[in-house]
C-alpha cells in the first residue's frame, strides 16, 4: 500500500527529492500562487514555520496556476518572488498540477486520503493538507483558512510525540 513517503517530486531546480526526506515530521502541504487574493498567506505561513519548525514542522509549497493562471512565472522567478516579498524559507518546489490528468501524484494521493466539497477536486489556491509524523493525513483545509487558524491542529501533532517547549 502506497504512503506520502512513496512519492518523489521536483524541487524549483528540477531535481528529484524523495518524500521520504520528511519521515517523522509534521507537514503542512500547500498549493500556492504568487498573484492571488491568498497570496499574503504566506506571511502566516512563515510565521507558522519560524515557530515550529524546531519542533519537527516541515511547510511544503507547490507553486500552481491551474486557477486563474495566477502564477504565471518560472520556478525561479517564484522561488524569488516569495523569498524577497514573504521572505519564506520553507521548501518551495516546482510547479504543479493538482486536478485533471496531469495532477501531480502528491496531490492524486493527498485528495484520496482527505476529499472536499468539491469530492476530489482542489478548488483554488492555498488548499492546505496536515500531515502527521506517521504520514497519516489528518486534516486538510480550504484557501479562506488563514494559517494562524491551523496554529492548534499543528502544536498538537508536534507536541504528540515529543515533550517540547514551543517558541512563542
Amino acid at each position: 500500500m502506497m504512503n506520502i513517503y512513496d512519492i518523489t517530486v521536483k524541487d524549483v531546480k528540477g531535481e528529484d527529492v524523495s518524500l521520504s526526506r520528511y519521515k517523522g515530521k509534521v507537514l503542512m502541504v500547500v498549493n500556492t500562487a504568487t498573484h492571488c487574493g491568498f497570496t499574503p498567506q504566506y506571511e502566516g505561513l512563515q510565521e507558522l514555520y519560524d515557530r515550529f519548525h524546531d519542533n519537527g514542522l516541515e511547510i511544503l509549497d507547490f507553486p500552481c496556476n491551474q486557477f486563474g493562471r495566477q502564477t504565471p512565472e518560472s520556478d525561479s522567478e517564484i522561488d524569488s518572488f516569495c523569498s524577497l516579498n514573504y521572505h519564506t524559507s520553507f521548501p518551495r518546489f516546482a510547479k504543479i498540477d493538482v486536478n485533471g490528468s496531469d495532477e501531480s501524484p502528491l496531490y492524486t494521493y493527498l485528495k484520496g486520503k482527505k476529499g472536499g466539497l468539491l469530492g476530489n477536486k482542489i478548488r483554488w489556491n492555498f488548499t492546505k493538507f496536515l500531515i502527521d509524523r506517521e504520514g497519516n493525513v489528518v486534516e486538510r483545509y480550504g484557501p479562506k483558512t488563514e494559517p494562524s487558524e491551523i496554529e492548534d491542529d499543528i502544536r498538537r501533532l508536534v507536541e504528540e510525540t515529543q515533550h517540547i517547549v514551543i517558541r512563542v
